[in-house]
């Protein structure tokens, strides 16, 4: 019987744990498509007695249509503010069905946010996503990934089956919502960096990172199927196929995996020495001093990697968070078609990362490239040559064809970000590697809400292809320019900082009881040395 490597199945968890990390914050992006999608721009916000809801969703003739079309207009005349409806078919609502119960006024038939609240329901995510990443990296360092990373996901999909609620209440409970949701969610990435510190050999690292892209895979996929769910059902029923999945994963997740190899009862023996000395000496326990918290914000090789993936987050949340809305608006595809080409992109940036990450660990175990230049050379590709095909999508966005295939292109190109500052985080410091990745985390979420800000103000009454020509260009020069900056400057060797001796003065109380246990430790040895030669003697 063929013996499942402990690492792998890990991979697999972190691969699957990734996608559904992501699934939670893209259900949104293409939701509001069809939550919005049943009144015209102009169109106001208006609520429908319970009463009244229940009895003209018993009535299905035309007479009945047409005097719900005609109260309608009377309420839109009423109040000044015309409305443009446009007939949908009625799905049954979970949520709309409780609030005609309790009698609560809902949107009947949509949101008529502007292009402005989208935009900020959109970013809300973000905005409170930055404050919990150097504390992912902590927490993971004090009770480990298993339960800091398995929580943020599961806790995140468990909000998730309220936010339809939410949604239909106001659209200032889903943004808190949609905090909350961010500010947990954003303990994950640095509490696996701090795993793979712990379990990931330095040449296998660049492979092991692309688990992390289970993100893209987990957009390629959900962008699809979410598309056909609101096609088949309705939107609502998004949300609760997120907490279900997210349920189903956490209970693997807590049987498959563990913090270290020393911790997991199924491991082999054999592939725990191999870990354990291919780690070697840039590994230490948990208990190796205070944080060098100096030396690792003053640190040159640290900022490359943040400035590294400033740019490279810019251009995935833009892409991620806003290419529905421009499929659907500038290139009026249907639902289906929006959720299938939002989802492509994501997906080949998967294949290239896989295909680089081979190439790049050949490249280290054969000698051919030094660690900072192979980090250099994937950053190239991540930033730089993505903010080409950007540049290039800016100017020739106008045609539908060109639009999938550079989007696609840059996309995929972002890919080799696994083998880069990814990567290049652990390389520098094994031990404090989630509280880097925090550092990076931390600074690199802003662009997710500062973009969709901006788009949402670029775009405010102005859906124009230029408008999103200017917002595409504004993506190409972010990536341009961290790309350049990082191959000039970076570095991945292994920083003095991440050895205990550099990381903490110790204290002489404690200096003195170490020393003074090997002393009594060399003793006792001396001691039984001395008896084996009387005996040998004897």
């Amino acid at each position: 019987m063929v013996e499942v490597q402990a690492r792998r199945v890990l991979w697999y968890l972190v691969f699957t744990g990734f996608a559904v990390n992501y699934m939670i914050r893209i259900n949104l992006n293409i939701t509001i498509v069809e939550m919005i999608a049943t009144k015209a721009k102009s169109a106001s916000v208006y609520s429908v007695p319970a009463t009244n809801l229940t009895q003209n969703s018993l009535s299905n003739n035309s007479h009945n249509q047409e005097s719900i079309n005609n109260s309608r207009l009377n309420a839109s005349l009423s109040s000044e503010r015309p409305v443009l409806l446009v007939p949908k078919k009625v799905k049954y609502s979970l949520e709309k069905h409780i609030f005609q119960v309790l009698g609560i006024q809902y949107d009947r038939d949509g949101f008529a946010w502007n292009e402005y609240q989208q935009g900020l329901i959109l970013g809300s995510f973000y905005w409170a996503h930055w404050v919990s990443q150097i504390p992912g990296g902590m927490l993971a360092k004090k009770y480990g990934t298993k339960l800091v990373f398995g929580l943020a996901n599961a806790i995140g999909c468990w909000i998730c089956l309220v936010i339809p609620l939410a949604s239909y209440w106001s659209y200032e409970i889903l943004i808190w919502l949609r905090i909350l949701q961010g500010l947990i969610t954003g303990l994950a990435w640095p509490a696996m960096h701090h795993m793979v510190g712990k379990w990931i050999p330095p040449n296998e690292r660049s492979k092991f990172v692309t688990a992390y892209l289970g993100s893209s895979v987990g957009v390629a996929t959900f962008y699809p199927v979410f598309g056909y769910v609101m096609h088949w059902t309705s939107w609502e029923w998004v949300y609760f196929m997120c907490g279900v999945l997210g349920t189903i994963w956490w209970v693997f997740w807590l049987y498959f995996a563990y913090d270290s190899p020393a911790e997991h009862p199924r491991i082999s023996s054999a592939e725990q020495r191999y870990i354990e000395k291919s780690l070697g000496a840039s590994s230490y326990p948990a208990n190796q001093g205070p944080t060098p918290w100096g030396r690792i914000l003053t640190s040159r090789a640290v900022w490359m990697n943040v400035i590294a993936q400033w740019g490279g987050i810019w251009s995935l949340f833009t892409m991620m968070t806003q290419a529905p809305t421009y499929f659907r608006v500038i290139h009026h595809w249907n639902i289906k078609a929006t959720g299938v080409l939002s989802g492509l992109p994501h997906l080949m940036r998967m294949l290239f990362a896989m295909a680089f990450s081979l190439f790049a660990d050949y490249m280290l175990c054969t000698d051919k490239l030094s660690r900072t230049n192979l980090r250099k050379l994937a950053t190239a590709f991540c930033c730089i040559v993505n903010g080409l095909m950007v540049l290039c999508l800016a100017f020739y966005g106008y045609n539908a064809l060109a639009a999938i295939v550079f989007l696609t292109l840059g996309l995929m190109f972002h890919g080799a970000v696994s083998s880069g500052p990814l990567a290049a985080l652990v390389d520098v410091s094994p031990n404090y590697a989630g509280i880097v990745m925090g550092i990076s985390g931390m600074i690199g979420v802003l662009p997710g809400f500062v973009s969709s800000y901006i788009v949402g103000i670029m775009t405010l009454g102005n859906q124009t292809i230029e408008a999103w020509k200017n917002v595409f260009l504004l993506c190409a020069g972010m990536l341009l320019v961290c790309g350049v900056l990082y191959v000039l400057f970076s570095d991945s060797t292994l920083q003095d900082w991440n050895s205990p001796k550099h990381a903490a003065v110790i204290d002489p109380k404690e200096l003195e009881s170490l020393n003074a246990k090997l002393d009594n430790e060399k003793n006792i040895r001396n001691e039984k040395e001395s008896t084996y030669k009387k005996v040998n003697e004897n």
